[in-house]
């Protein structure tokens, strides 16, 4: 029965900020940090929890250490566990990611939406135009800078001559058509699915935590279903994969934008595109990470990422403006349409002829996107208090999902275009990290645009790993947001080590095959999450 929280006798935990109104909060005996290490030797302060954060810590820098030791003996491993996984299991990963996008929608057309989050009488943190700006923000990210020209023009590529790999097996010697299935393929990897795994995942740390009045960690989310034990093992294993699930997760895009920022410095530079500039810049850019880690979240993050969505926003524009604009406007509309038309194939789980298409792209994405479902999920939980559950859905499902058809039609767009009717196959024959620089090179400002986009794709780096870090660090301190700075200082040097170890152990077969493992148990983790929001939102008052 709800209650309203400010004449209920047990508060809310430690960093989490009570209801206003009615909700209802979870009667526990648990204290945040209770079973936490608290000590100051060595000059570190520390405050941690013992048993998540020293079997996540041991794991992983065992993981490095073997990788990094035997890279030639690891890299047949990754590339085994990455096709015996997407050969058998895709099926998984396009079902759970179909159940998270229902659960959301169904959501908000149900009385549930109308539960308001942070208890009935929560008025928003953010304004509107705040909070779709950290949305847009959340959004944005290093994959789309490496597959904003890559995807689209593969998937033209491949649908044109009716290539193995071709989306739903392609247009042949159609390039119109081609060119629409292109675009649609690449939205459905970066419109709805992801961010109805990401909504998933937000909505129950946000209701969990600020209307029940528990940590804000993936444990948490299981009390419906698991009680009190959440605070013992079963605990202590969700919260460690939710650690390997956002290390790997951010570990592969780390991967992914030092090949890219290589490929780009050889590019405008002549620097030599090769592991050691990969290992110097993840090591440069970790450093910078880390100094932004020690400033804090407003003087580090926050000034980086307004920085950065200034320069994602500059870069975007320029490409309308001196690309193909008429095309670029038209095609947002009609990629649109096209991937709504392709969508119910697109995600169809079963039977599919594409084989190599559901393996090599749509389950890598979508176990990428479940990786990085604690950070992403936990960013927008953190801005979101004070919304229903309605206007949190709708805001979060569709605000992110527009910006990625608009970026990925401005770009993809504009690299077909160039193919196809000015004649220009240096994207197609460029290598994956190069071809945003060589489409950006048959435009005006060449150096210039070319130069912003290294900058991007290293400040998305290093706010990757700071927000990481926080989110983490949060995880392994058993809830507290305001844990001792060298933990967090300590996960960052680890994301930068795995992404290191990954590069050097099997490049990007090794990022994919170590964002697939790890996205596996946590799928099943998430499908699990979905039947407790809804047991959540059933106690809780509605308006």
């Amino acid at each position: 029965m709800a209650q309203d929280a400010n004449n209920q006798p047990d508060a809310p935990q430690e960093g989490v900020p009570a209801p206003e109104g009615p909700a209802n909060l979870i009667d526990t005996d648990y204290v945040i940090g209770q079973d936490n290490i608290q000590t100051n030797k060595f000059g570190f302060n520390v405050d941690l929890h013992g048993k998540v954060f020293s079997i996540s810590s041991l794991l992983i820098l065992f993981f490095v250490i073997i990788t990094l030791a035997l890279p030639e003996q690891m890299g047949p491993i990754f590339n085994g566990a990455k096709s015996f996984l997407t050969d058998n299991l895709s099926w998984l990963f396009l079902f759970a990611a179909n159940i998270f996008v229902v659960v959301a929608v169904v959501l908000i057309f149900t009385p549930l939406g109308k539960v308001r989050l942070g208890g009935q009488h929560a008025k928003p943190d953010f304004s509107y135009a705040g909070w779709f700006a950290m949305l847009f923000a959340a959004g944005m990210g290093i994959g789309l800078m490496f597959y904003g020209v890559s995807e689209p023009i593969t998937h033209f590529g491949t649908s044109v001559t009716g290539d193995a790999w071709a989306p739903l097996g392609g247009a042949v010697d159609d390039p119109a058509a081609s060119q629409s299935l292109a675009m649609a393929a690449t939205i459905f990897h970066w419109g709805l699915h992801p961010w109805g795994i990401y909504a998933v995942v937000a909505l129950s740390l946000a209701l969990f935590s600020f209307n029940k009045g528990l940590p804000l960690t993936m444990r948490s989310i299981f009390y419906p279903i698991l009680g009190e034990r959440i605070w013992g093992w079963p605990g202590h294993v969700i919260d460690i994969l939710a650690v390997f699930a956002t290390l790997f997760g951010l570990a592969t895009s780390l991967g992914l934008g030092a090949s890219q920022a290589s490929a780009g410095l050889n590019y405008l530079f002549g620097i030599p595109n090769n592991n050691v500039t990969m290992v110097l810049l993840i090591v440069g850019i970790t450093l910078v990470a880390l100094m932004s880690v020690m400033l804090g979240v407003d003087k580090g993050v926050q000034r980086l990422s307004q920085i950065n969505m200034g320069l994602a926003f500059l870069l975007l524009l320029f490409v309308i403006i001196v690309g193909p604009t008429m095309l670029i406007a038209t095609g947002f509309l009609e990629n649109m349409g096209s991937y709504l038309k392709n969508l119910p194939a697109l995600s169809n789980p079963f039977g599919r002829e594409d084989a190599d298409f559901v393996h090599g792209w749509t389950a890598f994405y979508w176990a990428w996107w479940i990786s990085w479902s604690p950070f992403v999920g936990m960013f927008i939980a953190r801005v979101s208090r004070g919304r229903t559950v309605r206007e949190f859905l709708i805001a979060v499902l569709l605000v992110p999902t527009i910006v990625s058809v608009l970026w990925m039609t401005a770009f993809g767009d504009t690299a077909i275009n160039q193919l196809v009717n000015e004649g220009f196959e240096g994207v197609k024959e460029a290598a994956l990290p190069l071809q945003l620089f060589t489409m950006l090179g048959q435009l005006p400002l060449t150096s210039i645009t070319s130069f912003v986009g290294i900058i991007l794709v290293m400040v998305f780096f290093i706010t990757s790993s700071d927000s990481g870090s926080l989110v983490i660090d949060s995880i392994t301190a058993g809830g507290k947001v305001d844990a001792p700075t060298p933990q967090r200082v300590f996960w960052a040097l680890i994301e930068g080590a795995i992404a290191i170890a990954l590069l050097l152990g099997g490049g990007l077969t090794a990022l994919q095959a170590a964002v697939i493992t790890t996205g596996l148990p946590f799928t099943i983790v998430l499908l699990a999450a979905c039947y407790a929001i809804i047991q959540g939102l059933r106690s809780e008052p509605r308006g």
